[in-house]
């Protein structure tokens, strides 16, 4: 078995490195349920979720009644989401979880394109060995599968990017220039759509054109990029607003006015974060590969170093917003460190220390890939939802949480839509979220979460006093990679669901 390996590594190695792929991100589909951030599921999944079911959770909408106008959010994918979910419901899939594993699955699929083409473009300006590294890195890095299936704007533009790029480096496209670059721009706009920050890499290769006087294929490429922005965003916001690119605009506008708001980092945050995804020392060859052979590779190099570069000068820096480039990275990073290690006479003299620094990384990459594609993240968060979907009509329910800031609840798999008062304006800690709930003008909760990791009775003596029929329902403890990430860093949440429920709504526990 070993021996076949090994030669189908040499003689076909794609068929190897897809077979991996697939292999990853299929069982990624199955057992990474839940989400990695905020955005992938409350950006996406929650506003979709809820058009289907006749609500807006995020009062994005015109007629939604918190909603003042343009919010500066993209409806496009999301809006894929709502079609998704509403072609499940018609055929009669209303399980939460089962419309999940269908995203993951079809999110996983075209995230193979990502590696498909990463190969071939490899291949076709290196050769065979620096294209196996580098597929085999985009299959299996460790956090390839897990992320390829989560619903970040980020890693699903990502197989557009690497679509236009094959049309426009491909050999076979110069016999038909205009339309080759066409399509790539229609490709880069679609990337565009779901990432806007992303339009670096059309107008980094614009610029080459530009200096370089291929005025076919700048004409081409604008034509289909610009093409497909207005169509798509310009026309989603005629449609909602009356005014194109409104969204757009406001988006802009809202991330210049809060870049300080957020997470602010030194400028080489993203070079620390590149280095410690793909684990060093690899990731330090690899940075020195992605510089080795820039000027034969400038059509590739230069919208990457644009697009890091940007990102690295703005503010607000978190770890997803850099992901769009890393596959280019790897691509170019391979191609460099594979043709000078095969001629750099340090290396031939030391090809035990390059065995040992590829061991290592190997070793480490697996351990990671194994644990992060069963990884079930935001558990706690989500089976409470799913406990409490059993009961039905279900008008209120309010988070308690020991340190006075309060997790959102993923109402997605709770499967309805009941008012949440810890989301209310103004109601972060646990007096103001009580006298909400007590309005008289208000439905009582049928239910309060408490969260937390400490001794959490003060809290439930303390909301009977507002709530006297509460009683204890049931916990819910968080994975085991949840409870390793937030003992690394206790800002991510991720803590034990403590279920309680008013009798005064509802009088008898729900039995299976």
């Amino acid at each position: 078995m070993i021996s076949r390996i090994r030669l189908l590594w040499r003689e076909q190695p794609l068929i190897l490195i897809m077979g991996l792929a697939i292999l990853f991100r299929f069982l990624a589909a199955i057992f990474a349920k839940g989400w990695g951030m905020f955005d992938d599921h409350f950006i996406v999944i929650e506003s979709a979720g809820s058009w289907t079911a006749g609500h807006d959770y995020n009062d994005w909408l015109p007629g939604s009644p918190r909603n003042h106008g343009p919010t500066g959010h993209n409806m496009f994918y999301p809006g894929l989401h709502f079609y998704l979910f509403t072609f499940l419901n018609w055929i009669g899939l209303s399980d939460p979880q089962g419309k999940m594993f269908i995203v993951r699955f079809i999110h996983g699929a075209f995230s193979l394109i990502t590696v498909y083409l990463g190969y071939r473009i490899v291949e076709s300006l290196d050769g065979k060995k620096s294209a196996s590294l580098a597929g085999l890195l985009l299959a299996v890095l460790w956090f390839m599968p897990w992320m390829s299936v989560r619903n970040l704007v980020e890693m699903t533009c990502i197989p557009f990017l690497m679509a236009g790029y094959w049309l426009i480096i491909r050999k076979e496209s110069t016999q038909k220039v205009f339309f080759s670059w066409f399509i790539a721009g229609i490709l880069f706009g679609l990337a565009v759509n779901l990432r806007p920050q992303t339009a670096l890499f059309p107008f980094g290769i614009g610029l080459i054109y530009l200096f370089q006087r291929k005025w076919k294929e700048l004409l081409a490429m604008s034509t289909g990029a610009i093409l497909m922005v207005t169509a798509i965003q310009g026309g989603i916001d005629f449609f909602f607003w009356g005014t194109p690119f409104v969204e757009l605009l406001t988006y802009f506008k809202v991330n210049i006015a809060d870049r300080d708001a957020y997470i602010s980092l030194p400028w080489y945050n993203y070079f620390l974060t590149i280095v410690g995804l793909l684990i060093p020392p690899v990731s330090l060859f690899l940075f020195y590969g992605f510089f080795r052979k820039w000027k034969q590779h400038f059509i590739v190099f230069f919208p990457c170093l644009l697009y890091f570069v940007v990102h690295s000068s703005f503010p607000n820096k978190q770890e997803r917003f850099i992901l769009p480039m890393i596959p280019f990275f790897i691509l170019l990073g391979s191609i460099g460190w594979t043709g000078f290690v095969a001629y750099s006479k340090f290396w031939l003299r030391n090809q035990r220390l390059s065995a040992y620094s590829w061991g290592f990384f190997w070793v480490l990459n697996t351990i990671l890939l194994v644990v992060f594609t069963f990884t079930y993240s935001k558990k706690a968060r989500v089976e409470a939802m799913s406990y409490l979907s059993r009961y039905e009509n279900i008008q209120a329910i309010a988070v308690l949480d020991e340190e006075n800031n309060p997790e959102m609840m993923p109402k997605f798999y709770l499967n309805q839509w009941p008012a949440s008062y810890n989301e209310r304006e103004g109601a972060s800690d646990v007096e103001a979220i009580l006298k909400i709930s007590t309005n008289p003008a208000n439905p009582s909760p049928g239910f309060i979460l408490f969260t937390g990791d400490k001794n959490i009775q003060p809290m439930v003596v303390h909301a009977r006093q507002y709530l006297p029929w509460l009683v204890y329902e049931t916990t819910i403890e968080p994975g085991m990679m949840d409870r390793f990430i937030h003992w690394l860093n206790p800002i991510n949440k991720n803590r034990s669901v403590f279920i309680y429920r008013n009798k005064a709504v509802f009088r008898e526990k729900h039995q299976e």
